[in-house]
């Protein structure tokens, strides 16, 4: 215990120094809340598409690119990084404490304090480290050609612009505004790569002519100018290498379905031992651990893709890199596809057509995505102390039991609803994500679901806190 204080005790020197957002010392009202969202969501997006200033080109393969969906970054912007700083260092700590190599007692307010310093600490060392191994390695154009002034500002630039990422996330969570910047960051991201995939107005020659890139506007202007209008329809339901529109029917009946999954739950009577007659419930959701299992295996895959493609460009002919994954650069996209090895086997099948052409890829997949989503979420319970061992704990200090069992029961009871629902919510989110990508739906199915589950948990926020405050005006 003493060793894992002592831990935390090392960031103390660096508090002071560390940005911070104050708390709130009054009641929020809901109005302004709504108002500081909106504020830190167009900082965010005007950051999004400022260019970096210094760079030579970010032209050629993006290594990046798979990365991108769940990090809300932005090629050649200042937010390159996005969320990974903030993200990576959430997680690293989450597992820190969960696994008790540090040792926090959330009931003691300097723990908080120092938890907290020592993320956002190690937020600020790893955007320091990721800006300086984006400019050495190339991403913008060799060092020599940048110049080492150039080098040096557009370190400073991904810099600030983590800095500025961790304390609008800080300022949402610390109660000024709704839900977390994380959450509220990606979802953004993600819904405007489906918009702009439906309405873009950008012209692209794929050899046919002249095409629009948005689904909707391909449609129209296909109706518009061809003559045969039953050809015009199948090309713009199932044109190649660009959004058609079956690609956004597809995107919107997984919405549609997710959201009809997001309100399956077990709801447990619990009773006030103190208090006579004070009811209550706990809801055990089907998305225990919510959109984590597929965040979580996002990660594995995109850092699994990121090695592949560094040592396949420097050992193609290496038998045991090949066994990790063989690279090609797409024509159209301007990015590298996984083409042999486990990259290719753990990527979705682009359409029904390669489902059918390739049946054991599809299976592999299959069968990959879900037991990974299943073993994510029952190992995040176990991690983020949501597990029916922690749940019983805080239900016993909140002086909460369950009517018609002992108190000494409970964590058994519990036992029964959250491994089960833990694991089944991650097969459902996996198969969810295979049924996306299966249909070809527009932004990947890890996007899709990412977006629709942040959108309900801010549905659910944003209807919460009007409830509580037109409750507190007597209406």
């Amino acid at each position: 215990m003493a060793g894992g204080f002592r831990v935390l005790h090392l960031v103390r020197p660096f508090l002071a120094f560390l940005p911070e957002v104050q708390s709130a010392d009054r009641k929020i009202p809901f109005r302004e809340k709504v108002i500081y969202t909106v504020i830190s969501l167009f900082i965010f997006l005007v950051c999004s598409q400022l260019p970096l200033y210094g760079i030579h080109s970010t032209t050629g393969a993006d290594p990046f690119y798979w990365m991108r969906v769940i990090l809300a970054s932005n090629r050649g912007t200042v937010m390159e990084l996005g969320i990974t700083p903030i993200v990576t260092s959430g997680m690293v700590m989450q597992l820190l404490v969960g696994s008790k190599i540090i040792e926090v007692d959330n009931s003691v307010r300097e723990d908080r304090a120092l938890l907290n310093g020592a993320q956002k600490l190690l937020g600020i060392l790893i955007a320091i480290g990721e800006a300086v191994a984006y400019v050495l390695s190339g991403m913008y154009g060799s060092v020599s050609q940048l110049g080492t002034g150039n080098a040096i500002l557009i370190i400073l630039q991904l810099f600030f612009a983590g800095i500025i990422v961790i304390c609008l996330d800080e300022l949402l969570q610390k109660g000024y505004g709704l839900g977390s910047g994380i959450s509220l960051f990606i979802a953004t991201n993600i819904c405007e790569n489906i918009i702009w995939k439906a309405f873009s107005p950008t012209t692209i020659n794929s050899g046919r002519g002249a095409e629009f890139e948005g689904a909707v506007i391909a449609l129209f202007h296909l109706l518009i100018t061809r003559t045969d209008k039953v050809r015009a329809l199948r090309e713009a339901f199932y044109r190649q290498n660009l959004p058609n529109v079956t690609n956004l029917l597809a995107t919107v009946l997984v919405f549609l379905i997710v959201i009809y999954f997001q309100g399956f739950r077990v709801v447990l009577p619990v009773r006030s031992k103190n208090a006579r007659g004070q009811q209550g419930s706990y809801p055990i959701k089907l998305f225990y651990t919510s959109n984590m299992p597929i965040i979580l295996h996002s990660a594995l895959i995109t850092n699994l893709y990121f090695i592949s493609q560094l040592l396949y460009r420097k050992y193609s002919g290496n038998f045991l890199v090949n066994l990790l994954g063989k690279w090609k650069e797409s024509e159209y996209s301007g990015h590298s596809v996984p083409v042999g090895g486990l990259a290719y086997y753990v990527t979705a099948p682009s359409s029904l057509a390669d489902v059918i052409a390739n049946p054991f890829h599809a299976l592999f997949y299959v069968v990959f995505m879900l037991s990974a989503c299943a073993l994510f979420s029952k190992t995040w319970i176990e991690v983020s102390g949501s597990s029916a061992k922690d749940v019983a704990k805080q239900l016993k200090e909140q002086q909460m039991v369950m009517p018609g069992h002992r108190e000494s029961n409970l964590q058994k009871e519990l036992n029964r609803y959250i491994p089960t629902a833990a694991a089944f919510g991650g097969v459902c989110i996996g198969a969810l994500t295979v049924l996306a990508d299966f249909m070809g739906a527009i932004g990947s199915g890890t996007g899709i679901l990412l977006a629709v589950t942040i959108i309900y948990q801010y549905f659910e926020t944003f209807e919460k806190e009007r409830a509580t405050e037109l409750g507190f005006f007597g209406f």
